[in-house]
């Protein structure tokens, strides 16, 4: 019976976890299924009335399509996905209509519609869904429409409904932003949690893994700031959304920092697998000082969250510096000075992520660490 009731609240834990994880989806997903719903339906509408078309269903898709691609987007990214949807529509229509459609057709005009694009702008969003919507159309009956631009009008009517409608009932930036900022802060943590503890036990593998996925963060770290770019537009040109301007700057500070915070953690790891490829394990003071470095980047996360108590951030960030100075009374060598150095380095990044600024964050590195001024970020 204790078995069969264990049983059963593991279940029903099971249950409650994915359900809750349905609900969180649902709730950061639901907003784009509306904007989808509500554009599809008016583009439809609009394309009906201004167009005179019957059933104009290429205006319907264009604008589910455009709705999805220019979420969180600038507003030149979002002009280029609506374009190269209606591209791809132009073209597909015209080879269909000389080749027909089959196994190699449907081959030679997605290549043929994103050999287009690329040659008219060049840009990724653009031939990439040039390709999507010709591979669309390439398997529905051209004939409805003949030889006209009807198809490539209609497209542009449901990008444009796509574009009014993110613009009048926009997703909520600063939640996009704050996505993105978590995972990238999740991962650099993360990551220099796995540095510590490759120092710790003089493992080799582990700190050339650490390097490993200290490579890849730059790519989170970029799609942060394109995130940001296209929040701070959503921002500015939606007025139920510019209250969240403010909350964006923050954002906006601290990636500036943790671009070169994140620099600075691979150029650790890598220190780290010299450490230990040369001398074995690093003193238990380093690594506690990148467990600290860690906290940190936890920290912040939190603040930005919330920006109202940065000193979490900043104790945590001076604490790694100042452990790390202290290794240098005891050990004087290349790999651990290295070390030191990077850990300085990576701590004032995120003193000034948190908002301080660059002055006042040496100073407060200056006043925790014991050497000379010239000696690393100190």
């Amino acid at each position: 019976m204790l078995a069969l009731s264990a049983a059963v609240k593991s279940v029903e834990a099971v249950g409650l976890r994915t359900f809750g994880g349905a609900l969180e989806r649902l709730r950061y997903g639901g907003w784009p299924v509306v904007q989808s719903a509500v554009a599809a339906s008016l583009a439809w509408y609009l394309a009906e009335a201004l167009l005179g078309h019957q059933r104009p269903f290429v205006a319907a898709i264009a604008a589910v399509i455009s709705v999805g691609a220019v979420a969180g987007q600038t507003l030149r990214r979002a002009a280029e996905w609506i374009f190269g949807v209606a591209l791809g529509l132009a073209v597909a229509d015209l080879i269909v209509l000389a080749i027909g459609t089959g196994v190699l057709q449907t081959g030679f005009i997605v290549g043929l519609a994103m050999t287009v694009a690329l040659m008219v702008r060049g840009g990724v969003m653009l031939v990439t869904e040039a390709g999507i919507s010709a591979l669309l159309v390439a398997n529905l009956d051209p004939t409805a429409y003949g030889v006209s631009p009807d198809r490539f009008v209609e497209a542009l009517v449901g990008g444009g409904t796509a574009l009014a409608v993110s613009a009048v009932f926009p997703s909520d930036p600063k939640a996009r932003v704050e996505r993105t900022a978590d995972r990238t802060l999740v991962t650099l943590a993360a990551v220099q949690r796995r540095i510590s503890a490759a120092l710790s036990g003089g493992d080799l593998g582990g700190a050339e893994r650490a390097l490993e996925e200290a490579r890849g963060i730059d790519a989170r770290v970029a799609e942060l700031r394109e995130t940001l770019d296209g929040g701070y537009q959503i921002a500015r040109y939606s007025p139920p959304r510019r209250r969240t301007l403010g909350h964006l700057a923050y954002y906006a500070t601290a990636a500036e920092q943790l671009d070169l915070a994140v620099r600075n953690t691979r150029v650790l790891a890598r220190a780290a697998v010299s450490m230990v490829q040369e001398q074995g394990a690093a003193p238990p003071a380093l690594c506690a000082a990148i467990e600290d470095l860690a906290r940190a980047v936890e920290a912040l996360d939190a603040y930005l969250d919330r920006p109202e108590h940065p000193l979490d951030t900043r104790s945590f960030a001076l604490d790694a510096a100042a452990k790390a100075t202290a290794v240098l009374r005891e050990r004087s060598d290349l790999e651990t000075s290295v070390l030191v150095g990077q850990i300085r380095s990576t701590a004032l990044d995120l003193l000034q992520a948190s908002g301080m600024h660059a002055r006042e964050a040496l100073r407060a590195m200056r006043e925790v660490c014991s050497v000379a001024p010239s000696e690393g970020a100190c």
